[in-house]
């Protein structure tokens, strides 16, 4: 595990909380279950969500040490999906030229391909992170 690079900015963290009552910056910092729950219950009943406008330094500390960092930034990816997932190009930028197109023509498959990769997007990204650096 990387324990020295920043993964995960705090910057990103708190602009993805301002859109928080949807749990997208816990997913970002690798939380999905309560990233799932902030999404059905609107941030926790925004009590959560105003909350966590304290525990992102340490939830951006978390992500640090749970995941590698290289040549595919977390930041750039959880943007592109935030924004823009339906469209893949989050996986355009992953280099997952496939799926991104896949996406493209599907809209995300319907949805169901982008709440995929909310769960899945950082360890997506240490895998091929990981994979890189070993090329």
């Amino acid at each position: 595990m990387n324990t020295h690079t920043e993964t995960h900015s705090k910057v990103i963290g708190y602009v993805l909380w301002i859109f928080g009552f949807t749990g997208s910056h816990r997913f970002y910092f690798g939380k999905p279950v309560s990233g799932t729950i902030w999404f059905f219950t609107a941030g926790l009943f925004l009590i959560g969500w105003l909350i966590d406008l304290f525990l992102i330094p340490g939830m951006a500390r978390q992500a640090d040490r749970r995941y590698v960092s290289g040549p595919v930034d977390y930041s750039v990816a959880w943007i592109l999906l935030t924004f823009l997932g339906p469209f893949g190009v989050h996986r355009f930028y992953m280099r997952k030229w496939g799926t991104g197109l896949l996406y493209l023509l599907t809209l995300g498959l319907l949805g169901i391909g982008v709440i995929y990769d909310f769960w899945t997007l950082n360890s997506q990204i240490s895998e091929l992170n990981v994979s890189r650096q070993q090329s």
